[in-house]
């Protein structure tokens, strides 16, 4: 029986190896895809976030841009990779789990997935657009703004990874009931702690001002009222 074992866990050592290598094989082959679009992804980015006359942006050593260009050229590779990566993470998985499992999986991915691309395209779309328009009206004749491209990208990162990560609520608040962590009628009653939460999160997850925090927890107590209302549905046998 030790045998046995010993060969079982040497086999899924060997798969989670094999797994372990695709995946850095996709993120090395797509990786220069990635650093081919970052200049664009970047001059896209500024031009749909800034008021046009308003200001521009500068770098401030030799290297910056560089670097910055290979940081978002290997986040660019795992967006393109993020497919096959799960897919292989899958088949990994795969033969673990019950036919309950496997549909409970592929379904709480998907949603996962949904919602936190749902975040970052409404970070991207609209919230930070309106933060960079509020951050320069705060210029005057006296007061220019001389803007980092850096400081801009890694603003822009943690903001909708922000919105990404809070737009998962729906599916936690479905998690802790359904596996009886909580009551629904428990996380109904404490609605105002879940508000004090929502915006001490949104006050960790976004720079300090007021504006960004309120655009991140308004759309997440929504979504954790969406959360409630799904959790309200019985379980499936």
């Amino acid at each position: 029986m030790a045998d046995l074992d010993q060969e079982t866990l040497t086999y899924h050592l060997s798969e989670l190896r094999k797994t372990i290598i695709s995946i850095v094989v996709c993120l090395v082959v797509l990786f220069p895809i990635g650093y081919f679009l970052a200049p664009y992804c970047i001059d896209w980015l500024v031009q749909w976030s800034f008021p046009v006359d308003n200001a521009q942006l500068n770098f401030f050593s030799p290297m910056e841009v560089f670097i910055l260009n290979l940081k978002i050229g290997f986040v660019l590779a795992l967006v393109l990779g993020f497919p096959y990566i799960i897919y292989k993470i899958w088949q990994f998985l795969l033969p673990a789990l019950y036919d309950k499992e496997k549909k409970f999986v592929k379904t709480a991915v998907f949603c996962s997935t949904f919602l936190f691309v749902l975040g970052a395209a409404m970070c991207i779309g609209f919230v930070l657009p309106l933060i960079m328009k509020f951050s320069m009206s705060f210029a005057t004749e006296q007061i220019k703004p001389i803007l980092g491209i850096s400081n801009f990208v890694v603003l822009s990162g943690w903001l909708m990874l922000a919105f990404g990560l809070m737009f998962q609520f729906p599916i936690a608040i479905y998690f802790l009931v359904r596996f009886d962590i909580i009551s629904l009628e428990s996380l109904k009653n404490k609605r105002p702690y879940v508000v004090v939460i929502l915006l001490f999160l949104a006050a960790i997850l976004t720079p300090p001002d007021v504006v960004s925090q309120i655009l991140l927890f308004i759309p997440t107590y929504l979504l954790f009222e969406l959360g409630l209302f799904f959790a309200k549905f019985p379980k499936q046998k």
